[in-house]
């Protein structure tokens, strides 16, 4: 549209807030010299010059502009990368704190953003992600279910993976088909008393992947940490289900992917954060180089207070308008890095705990990360669970018959005290699983001596290389029912010894019907 205007906007919550004559935009970056807003009729654009910047806060009001308006920014600033700043106004970027996102969700060579330690000239607004002008929600007002930690059972599933393949369902794929009548019958069938979604805050597909003709399953490369992911739901949607799910009694937990972006390395794409203050938002080393603690190229600086109030404006968001009964924190060891290694007394953690809204709801951390002291079991304060991959390993070696794991095992069955019984912290701290979306299914630790994962395009290099499962009877599926008979007693035996241990049981979504993965341990390509 022609003839739209920006005005001075004074202080308040970054991201576009509409108002009833126009909409409200703010941005923040430390270190930018200029702000462009972008506003978007299909492929016609329009820049308009932000004119106020109060403190580290790009603030602009655009009169006219209603909800479902796209947009995104372009910000001027010094291309140095060894001072730590990537600032490209040839890259649209979208905005963090964006409540709807519209576009590809998958990279396209136009992304990249340096060319040989030059900014790259490609124009990505062709094919960069937009964001959408959204009103927030109303607050949640469902009834949430509040099931005590002693009495947590945790079903892991994959929003698409769980329902995919089902014709009884409307929705199949979607997040809604999670809360259809035989979706709720199963789970309720099941005594699960909690739905553990792997992300769906929208993601990106990675280029190495394009490149291979597969795509982010897993969805562990997040874009936008307000949005859900469009091809699972719109906001109402996810607000639905969650209300269709506590009603049956069920709570809903999300992975949520904080450590690092979709952005990668120095050499991925220019989306967002990169963009926007590349200085502020990333863990950066001496010589401006990304930080990589978590193997995906780039790390977010939890440190820092601006990604610190992302982070915890994007948790509140999620509790409070979308319904959401807690959170499992991927790599959570990054978000405890401070420049002295990690703590469980870093800010972020603090702020989590201290905060009214985040300290009532259900926190996991994954308790590790790749950098130096990253691995870190037991090592969070109250009142985080951790996921426990020392009781997986023990109870998949000693059903596999290893030498020496009684000790072990009785430790597991008591809570893990070694590591859990610090801090006031209950034996329920301790997240029990011997399967997880990562790794081998339940059957396939029973059919599987090793990794067959050649479809993901690695040479079969990729996932764990060491998952203590057995081929009882031979590699893969077989035929003879002696051998299924075998198969099937591990599998009861892994999970009775799950279900009879001290903390809280987490099952994988398909082992209750013995899901096999062909022997693929790490599916995150496999969007099939």
């Amino acid at each position: 549209m022609d003839g739209w205007r920006i005005e001075a906007a004074g202080p308040g919550p970054l991201g576009a807030h509409p108002t009833e004559g126009g909409t409200t935009f703010r941005l923040f970056s430390a270190h930018a010299e200029a702000v462009e807003l972008c506003l978007f009729d299909g492929d016609s654009e329009t820049r308009l010059r932000v004119p106020a910047r109060e403190g580290y806060v790009w603030a602009g009001h655009v009169p006219g502009v209603a909800p479902g308006q796209r947009y995104g920014y372009r910000v001027y600033g010094p291309y140095a990368p060894m001072a730590g700043h990537r600032f490209n106004p040839a890259k649209l970027l979208l905005d963090p704190f964006a409540r709807g996102v519209e576009g590809p969700l998958t990279w396209a060579p136009e992304m990249t953003g340096d060319a040989g330690g030059r900014p790259d000239p490609r124009d990505s607004a062709g094919v960069a992600p937009r964001g959408i002008v959204l009103a927030d929600p109303p607050d949640y007002d469902g009834t949430r279910p509040r099931t005590p930690w002693s009495e947590t059972v945790i079903y892991e599933a994959h929003a698409k993976g769980l329902t995919a393949a089902r014709a009884d369902l409307s929705a199949p794929g979607r997040l809604e088909a999670l809360a259809e009548p035989p979706m709720i019958a199963h789970l309720q069938r099941l005594g699960v008393t909690a739905v553990e979604l792997l992300p769906a805050q929208a993601f990106l597909t990675d280029g190495f992947l394009v490149a291979r003709g597969l795509t982010n399953f897993w969805g562990y490369q997040t874009l936008a940490f307000f949005a859900p992911h469009p091809p699972y739901a719109d906001v109402e949607g996810f607000r639905r289900t969650v209300r269709t799910l506590h009603e049956a009694g069920l709570e809903v937990i999300l992975d949520v992917v904080y450590n690092h972006t979709c952005e990668g390395d120095a050499g991925g794409a220019t989306l967002s954060f990169r963009g926007i203050d590349n200085a502020s938002y990333y863990r950066l080393l001496a010589d401006g180089s990304y930080d990589n603690v978590t193997g995906t190229g780039n790390a977010l600086n939890c440190d820092s207070p601006p990604v610190q109030h992302l982070i915890l404006a994007s948790l509140r968001y999620w509790v409070t308008k979308m319904g959401v009964d807690g959170f499992r924190f991927d790599l959570a060891a990054t978000l405890g890095r401070r420049a002295d290694g990690f703590s469980p007394r870093a800010a972020l953690f603090d702020a989590i705990r201290a905060d009214p809204v985040l300290g009532e709801v259900k926190l996991i951390a994954e308790p590790w990360d790749i950098g130096p002291g990253g691995y870190n079991l037991g090592g969070f304060p109250y009142p985080f669970a951790e996921w426990n991959d020392v009781f997986r390993d023990t109870m998949r070696r000693f059903w596999r018959g290893d030498a020496g794991q009684a000790a072990r095992l009785a430790d597991g069955l008591t809570g893990s005290a070694r590591h859990f019984d610090r801090g006031d912290r209950p034996a329920t701290a301790s997240v029990n699983f011997v399967t997880a979306h990562d790794g081998f299914s339940l059957h396939d630790l029973t059919a599987y001596a090793a990794r067959r994962n050649e479809a993901n395009g690695e040479d079969g290099r990729d996932g764990h290389g060491e998952n203590w499962s057995e081929a009882i009877g031979g590699e893969g599926a077989t035929e003879d029912a002696d051998v299924r008979a075998t198969r099937v007693r591990r599998m009861q035996n892994l999970l009775a010894t799950l279900f009879v241990a001290q903390g809280t049981p987490m099952i994988l979504a398909g082992d209750e019907v013995a899901n096999s993965q062909g022997g693929n341990n790490n599916t995150y390509a496999q969007d099939n």
